[in-house]
């Protein structure tokens, strides 16, 4: 039995590298089915000890197969460990206020009445524990106070834990808060007095006001058209009716609002046809230089910077990361579309946000992709040998336009049915 497993892994190797996530992931995913918090050691001394059992029987490959996953498996257990260690932050232990709350100004996010702010270097009164990292408060009054990105401010508000899943299995917002470092939410009760106007920025705060204006410009006529265009720029929904929104979900199209793979491989494909074909015209450069990879190269840089206006959203990191995978492997003259390729990209989420392992769109997104490349992968040989067969046929224009439409409806249903089953 033993070398008959050692006969089918030989035979797989050029797809090992392909099961480095599956493994990683499996490691993540008990780290956040355990009910109590582990020690950090449990992991490294996991890892270390299947490293060393690797080494001590490594002749017998079964067994050294068997080891490498489980190694693998303890590292995933491991950097989600240190990763949720790295986020850790005062939490609020429970409600407070009406209480005064100081603090400066991270993020501002228009909502129908009025508007919801991240709040850092918090200052709370009637608090003898240590403040949280930050708070995010909605305000239904600002007041005539115009509010930017750094400003010190101050106003009454009633401060709240993170809410836990409201049913087993439901969206946890107390633990996606953990990871994006909120220590409490609540809303205000009076208007907001500014402390401080907001003094030289970086350039984190440059992309947070540029977000905000652009946002507050497109939904300042409070037409639904301008909070659409808001959704899709900058990624705020908050400011798109109620029955658009409800439209929306009733005709299966509110997953389009969320920015995620399809925004930004439009983005790309906009940027990397559109600078090719500059470059292209000019005819000195065209001949001498590669201008494909000069616009795989500006496209990269055009799609961070729509990342970062989009807020840095946790989807819009995953699609960023393989669609940088694939410029990249157009720079390097590699495949961009292969399963090595989702698979370094899934491996370069979980090591980054492990976290986002337990989130239907990762499942979704990727099971997608997968499914697509798998198909393809499959159809490409029988398409290749019906044309060897029939090399006299010569498709017509109207024959090209239907395998066309033919290509997109199938390509539709590999990806709608892949991902539908986690959608369900």
């Amino acid at each position: 039995m033993a070398n008959w497993l050692a006969m089918q892994l030989a035979e797989e190797r050029e797809r090992w590298a392909l099961w480095l996530p599956v493994g990683f992931g499996i490691g993540v995913g008990c780290y956040f089915l355990l009910p109590s918090e582990p020690p950090v050691w449990a992991g490294i001394v996991a890892s270390a000890l299947a490293a060393m059992l690797t080494l001590a029987l490594w002749r017998w490959p079964a067994l050294r197969f068997l080891l490498v996953a489980l190694a693998i498996a303890a590292s995933g257990f491991t950097v989600a460990k240190i990763r949720s260690d790295i986020v850790a932050a005062p939490v609020l232990a429970r409600e407070i206020g009406p209480t005064v709350v100081t603090g400066t100004v991270e993020e501002i996010e228009p909502l129908p009445q009025g508007l919801r702010l991240r709040l850092k270097s918090l200052t709370i009164e009637r608090l003898s524990d240590k403040p949280p990292v930050a708070a995010r408060v909605s305000v239904r009054r600002p007041g005539g106070t115009a509010i930017e990105i750094g400003d010190r401010i101050s106003l009454r508000a009633v401060l709240t834990p993170p809410s836990p899943p409201a049913a087993p299995g439901a969206y946890d917002f107390q633990r996606d808060a953990w990871f994006r470092g909120l220590g409490a939410v609540g809303y205000s009760i009076s208007p907001v007095t500014k402390i401080a106007a907001a003094e030289s920025s970086g350039w984190r705060e440059m992309i947070q006001t540029l977000r905000q204006q652009s946002t507050v410009r497109l939904v300042a006529d409070g037409s639904a058209e301008g909070a659409m265009a808001a959704a899709l720029l900058t990624g705020e929904q908050s400011g798109i009716p109620g029955d658009t929104l409800q439209a929306m979900r009733d005709s299966g199209l509110a997953h389009l609002l969320s920015i995620s793979g399809l925004h930004l491989v439009l983005v790309v494909a906009v940027l990397l046809g559109g600078f090719r074909l500059l470059l292209a015209l000019i005819q000195p450069v065209a001949l001498r230089y590669p201008i494909k990879k000069w616009a795989a190269a500006l496209a990269l840089l055009g799609a961070f910077f729509y990342l970062l206006l989009a807020g840095n959203p946790i989807p819009a990191q995953r699609a960023f990361i393989m669609a940088a995978v694939a410029l990249l492997a157009i720079m390097f003259d590699r495949n961009p579309l292969s399963m090595r390729t989702v698979a370094l990209a899934a491996m370069m989420i979980l090591l980054i946000a492990p976290e986002s392992l337990l989130s239907a769109s990762f499942h979704m997104s990727f099971a997608a992709v997968i499914a697509l490349i798998a198909a393809w992968e499959w159809l490409q040989p029988v398409l290749a040998r019906w044309r060897a067969a029939h090399p006299t046929i010569e498709p017509s224009p109207l024959n090209r336009v239907g395998v066309y439409l033919l290509g997109v409806i199938l390509t539709t249903l590999i990806a709608g049915t892949a991902s539908g089953f986690f959608g369900l």
